[in-house]
């Protein structure tokens, strides 16, 4: 455990990030009136990673591990769901190097296509993440190529925690933030550059409560995964490496229902125009659904963390 917050912690993320700046965006923090929304809540931020290179977060992580890692000749292989896949194929086209993606069959058109669309090898595999990791960890030993992990990884919770940097710059007055949970590498690396100075949340959807069952058994277990988010949040279970972050510095869970990400989804594009997944609007899911309360006064903050899905007519 001790390996872990020795890596990933406020000095090495603040490294990173001046490593990985020139080639990732400062995305904006929009605020809005919370009525706007049909919340009670008062002022409400919205840190946009939607607007990141590649469509999500994941780019920093990815631009993190090629930037101080040197790729063999065989290049790099990843398992994504899709958005780590697209953050991988951009920042090894942006490198020039050789990569190969992983993905399972839930793995939406739009991210199947961004991969593609980068110079990426695309292999489907399987039907769940969990899948497509063992087909990618194969390729690996198979060819000497170098594995870029999606969440359990130093230099990808690295690459995440650059987050929390731009936000508290952008929103030094949070209270407490909201963040989407997959595998766990984005709330690790954004809770170690708080480490307990902000009040962290992670949402998760009921149909795949990775982060809830292993906060409960004391490590990272099995769970379900499935539901509208599975091409984003449902790995089947949180990371080895991630676990002991975010136990020492995430307040807690919060579960929502697929009903209610569809909800976030809409109000996400009818109040600011924004097209987000479902994996990214699943934080903002838990203020609309009311899983979340905050108190009177209370700054929140949401992550929208990725926009990667086709066109879709919110206005029906």
């Amino acid at each position: 455990m001790c390996k872990v917050f020795d890596a990933v912690n406020p000095g090495q993320i603040a490294r990173c990030e001046t490593l990985i700046r020139p080639y990732i965006r400062r995305t904006p923090v929009i605020e809005i009136d919370g009525a706007d929304a049909g919340l009670a809540a008062g002022r409400l931020s919205f840190k946009l990673e939607l607007f990141q290179r590649s469509g999500s977060f994941k780019v920093r992580g990815a631009f993190a591990n090629l930037l101080t890692r040197r790729a063999p000749s065989a290049g790099i292989v990843a398992a994504s769901g899709g958005n780590h896949g697209a953050a991988v194929a951009y920042s090894a086209m942006t490198l020039k190097v050789p990569a190969r993606i992983f993905v399972p069959s839930v793995c939406s058109p739009a991210k199947a296509e961004r991969i593609r669309e980068y110079g990426a090898e695309l292999v489907v595999a399987g039907e769940r993440y969990a899948d497509a990791l063992a087909a990618s960890e194969a390729w690996a030993q198979q060819t000497g190529a170098m594995s870029v992990h999606a969440f359990d990884q130093d230099e990808t919770m690295l690459g995440q925690g650059t987050i929390g940097i731009e936000l508290e710059e952008q929103a030094p007055e949070v209270d407490t933030l909201l963040v989407a949970v997959g595998g766990g590498g984005l709330i690790a690396g954004i809770a170690a550059w708080y480490a307990g100075r902000i009040k962290v949340i992670g949402v998760e959807p009921f149909a795949s409560p990775t982060l809830t069952r292993a906060l409960g058994a004391g490590r990272p277990v099995d769970a379900e995964a499935g539901g509208l988010a599975a091409d984003s949040l449902a790995p089947r279970r949180v990371g080895e490496r991630v676990f002991p972050i975010v136990k020492t510095h995430v307040h807690g869970t919060l579960l929502v229902t697929d009903e209610a990400i569809s909800q976030a989804q809409n109000v996400l594009w009818r109040v600011l125009r924004l097209v987000a997944e479902p994996g990214g609007a699943a934080a903002f899911a838990a203020m609309l659904s009311g899983a979340y309360r905050p108190r009177t006064g209370e700054r929140v903050a949401v992550m929208i963390s990725g926009g990667n899905t086709t066109a879709v007519d919110f206005d029906r």
